[in-house]
């Protein structure tokens, strides 16, 4: 009988410590989930390039933050947890660089700034000249914001910026300014081109000259105090390689290289 009880408590024990040692092992092969800050501006040809990165790293999860660059560079000046930053603008991200807050740094891509008016407008708006006829413009926020930036630039190159400002409306980030002309709710708005390839209800009326604003490039790095090293380094090598950049050409984004 004692020998039974013995055999039964031998038994008990392997099956907690096997129960213990699984659960380490499970523990150990948790997924790594990333957290990637970017530009808005960016969703669509992130989401792309997510599902084939987690393919290839099956360990990886990636999860994207998005906003307008100024906003995000904000949150991570003030330490929130974040493993890479994608900025639409050199100043935002060079903010973070300075700082010593952003280790590793590369150029992503490039991009146009479109105006962009309903598809079945009225008003004759065929050109950045013909802004003077529209009562409400989109624009991002120009502090915030590096497209209302871009568009700000532009405007004033074209000598337009004062003709037009009173009828100016400032949105939160560039999906949104692209947003209310979709809506209707504004005559025209400037935004990327790269936005406008996935809208319906817009047409691109022209191309905002290449001397008119500061080149627009999307830098990214690794955040210097991120906690998943290993893997921040394995998706920024990824966003560097051609798989990356083949998603990006085909979304309408320039080639930087």
């Amino acid at each position: 009988m004692k020998r039974l009880q013995v055999m039964l408590s031998l038994t008990l024990l392997f099956t907690i410590l096997s129960g213990c040692n699984s659960t380490n092992q499970n523990e150990n092969t948790e997924d790594v989930e990333l957290t990637v800050s970017a530009a808005a501006s960016l969703k669509d040809v992130l989401d792309e390039i997510r599902k084939e990165f987690e393919k290839e790293n099956k360990d990886i999860k990636i999860h994207f933050n998005l906003g307008s660059s100024g906003a995000l560079q904000q949150q991570i000046a003030q330490g929130a947890p974040v493993d890479l930053f994608i900025s639409a603008a050199e100043d935002n991200f060079g903010t973070l660089v300075r700082d010593q807050i952003i280790e590793q740094e590369k150029h992503l891509a490039g991009n146009e700034i479109v105006l962009v008016v309903p598809e079945n407008s009225s008003l004759n708006i065929d050109s950045f000249r013909d802004l003077e006829n529209a009562s409400r413009i989109a624009i991002g926020t120009p502090e915030t914001v590096p497209a209302g930036k871009y568009a700000r630039q532009t405007l004033k190159a074209l000598r337009l910026w004062d003709v037009v400002e009173s009828q100016l409306v400032y949105t939160k980030d560039v999906r949104q300014a692209l947003s209310f002309v979709e809506m209707n709710n504004v005559d025209a708005s400037i935004v990327y081109s790269t936005d406008v390839r996935q809208s319906k209800d817009t047409e691109i009326v022209e191309v905002a000259p290449i001397d008119s604003h500061e080149p627009i490039v999307y830098p990214f790095g690794i955040i210097k105090n991120t906690e998943h090293p290993e893997e921040s380094k394995q998706f920024f090598d990824y966003l560097q390689g051609d798989k990356a950049m083949n998603i990006l050409s085909k979304h309408g984004f320039k080639d930087l290289n």
